[in-house]
């Protein structure tokens, strides 16, 4: 369970990803695909740069995916869904679709 103050921070950390998603749409660049967990190979390693989904955000959040934290994916379901990452030394497990959201540093 968070404490009020720590819900309030989520928020307002998730209110920056939205403004810095903003940010990145209006650039005149061409577009770079960045690497995501669900592109990763087994025991491959990386460090979490943001978030794409803010409603998904929090959950994961709350999960410990916060940008900056080192992340090894363990396993893949036979089918490829759902997968396991190791994050902050316990074992989470996602749906592809959760692990599309979390995009990797290059």
């Amino acid at each position: 369970m968070l404490k009020r103050g720590t819900a309030c921070n989520l928020r307002l950390f998730i209110s920056s990803l939205n403004k810095r998603k903003v940010a990145v749409r209006n650039r005149t660049e061409e577009p770079q695909v960045q690497k995501s967990v669900r592109d990763m190979k087994i025991g491959e390693r990386g460090e979490i740069c943001c978030l794409r989904d803010p409603e998904m955000a929090l959950k994961l959040l709350e999960m410990g995916c916060i940008p900056g934290t080192e992340i090894k994916l363990n396993s893949k379901a036979p089918l490829g869904d759902p997968i396991t990452i190791i994050v902050n030394d316990y074992t989470l497990s996602l749906r592809l679709d959760e692990a599309e959201t979390i995009l990797l540093k290059r």
